[in-house]
């Protein structure tokens, strides 16, 4: 029994752990610099303009975004949910407004990501597209 509770452990305890911890497994792949390459807010393209230059650095389990002028406009720590498809995503916010919430979704496909989430209760993307009070971002990989 005791060599079962541990093994069940085992299977349980990568769902749990914060993105920076485990260092194994396809999470982690997402460490790096990311580039936005387009946007969409309220089910609207984002202007190219707006975000021409801002980068998304991803380390461990912390966001940080720069615009075009290297000024961060953006700062969280994250977790997964790897379980489940796409990978779930809960960002906690450091920066401009400290610990506001955000669910979502990301999946990454070689040097490419897409990253939806939500803003204040609404709710959760479920596909990479949104709707009221979300936002969705295609990254495109600059540097690991």
């Amino acid at each position: 029994m005791k060599v079962l509770s541990i093994f069940v452990a085992l299977l349980v305890l990568p769902l749990t752990l914060p993105a920076d911890e485990g260092k194994k497994g396809d999470r982690h792949n997402l460490d790096g610099t990311w580039t936005i390459v387009s946007g969409e807010k309220d089910g609207k393209p984002e202007p190219k303009d707006r975000i021409e230059g801002s980068v998304i650095v991803i380390k461990g389990n912390k966001i940080t975004g720069t615009d075009r002028d290297k000024k961060e406009f953006f700062a969280c720590t994250f977790t997964l949910d790897t379980s489940k498809k796409p990978w779930a995503i809960k960002m906690i916010s450091a920066a401009p407004k400290k610990d506001q919430v955000a669910r979502g979704i990301i999946k990454q496909d070689g040097d490419t990501a897409k990253l939806c989430y939500a803003l204040r209760e609404a709710d959760t993307p479920t596909k990479f597209s949104t709707g009221k009070d979300q936002h969705c971002f295609v990254l495109k990989r600059t540097e690991k």
